[in-house]
């Protein structure tokens, strides 16, 4: 019996929900195929009907996250990009603390990034991810060059300096965080950490 859209999308939801939970427990290396079948409560063959391998499983759980990063599209949708760009970008930093800080789902699927080595099958996952990495540092760029543009930028900055600046900067409060059992306030602690950096890029 054919199954039907509905059904074939549920199938597809549990195995990445299987699969979420194994590489978060067991780490993606340690965990295959039939155990993620058995934990979704499907065939091995209803695993291969979706995903091409564990690396194509890997990958399609990466996409469905809401990774660390900057979305510009935010800052250029709500205007304060053309006024003050450098708040647009601050803003955003600090709401992306608070999203990580409340998501439970979210910070366990950085956590599996942060512990996969991606060599060998995994590294189109990494390829994935450092295009995106690319794609927003020069988003962020952009959005500095306006301020530079504006005056608004100290002189001691560039846009691409200010755009690694917060790429490293918000990259490593969150693995710190995640990685050494959440040890300090992150919304509170790490958002001050930014502030300051930002009250850098000011003129």
């Amino acid at each position: 019996m054919r199954r039907t859209k509905a059904e074939a999308a549920e199938t597809r939801c549990a195995v990445l929900t299987a699969a979420e939970q194994l590489f978060f427990e067991k780490g993606v290396a340690n965990s295959t195929l039939d155990e993620i079948a058995a934990a979704a409560g499907v065939t091995r063959g209803a695993v291969y009907w979706h995903f091409a391998s564990k690396s194509d499983l890997f990958l399609q759980l990466y996409n469905a996250a809401q990774l660390p990063r900057v979305d510009m599209s935010d800052a250029a949708g709500s205007g304060c990009e053309d006024t003050d760009p450098i708040s647009a970008v601050e803003t955003i930093a600090l709401d992306w603390f608070g999203m990580l800080a409340s998501d439970v789902q979210r910070q366990r699927l950085l956590t599996i990034l942060l512990r996969t080595n991606f060599e060998h099958e995994f590294e189109p996952v990494l390829q994935e991810m450092d295009a995106l990495s690319a794609e927003h540092t020069k988003n962020m760029e952009r959005i500095f060059a306006k301020a530079e543009d504006k005056g608004q930028l100290s002189p001691l900055w560039t846009p691409a300096a200010c755009s690694r600046a917060v790429h490293w900067q918000m990259k490593g409060i969150c693995w710190e965080w995640l990685l050494f059992g959440r040890k300090f306030d992150l919304v509170t602690l790490g958002g001050d950490s930014v502030r300051k950096l930002f009250a850098t890029f000011r003129r």
